[in-house]
């Protein structure tokens, strides 16, 4: 059995689409870009996002996207504008993008402790 050797990759999201650098980020937590890539064994690398408030949406994203949640209860239904989340939390939008396209399974928390997001 070798050593898992992780790299930390320092991305800048100054005027790059959100989406694109959401799944390029997923890529990298997940291992894709490694010759021994296996789904069931987690060997990707630490990824650190700088300048988080500079990303660029394309379109109407912030004004017209919402993020729901519900509370179990009858009409617990919340939704929040994509742009709310935006000005007070930037990194919580990208935290919830990249979660959402990595696999939903025990490897998930950790892959998301090696995402570190700084504004």
């Amino acid at each position: 059995m070798s050593i898992i050797e992780r790299k930390t990759h320092v991305i800048d999201a100054t005027d790059k689409p959100f989406g694109r650098l959401a799944s390029a980020i997923a890529g990298l937590l997940q291992g894709k870009h490694k010759v021994q890539y296996l789904p069931n064994i987690d060997i990707g690398d630490t990824v650190e996002v700088l300048n988080i408030k500079k990303i660029k949406f394309s379109g109407k994203k912030l004004e017209q996207k919402m993020y729901y949640r519900h509370s179990g209860y009858l009409g617990g239904l919340k939704e929040i504008k994509a742009k709310t989340i935006f000005t007070t939390k930037p990194a919580q939008i990208l935290e919830m993008a990249v979660k959402n396209m990595l696999p939903k399974n025990r490897l998930l928390t950790a892959r998301m402790k090696r995402l570190i997001i700084k504004p």
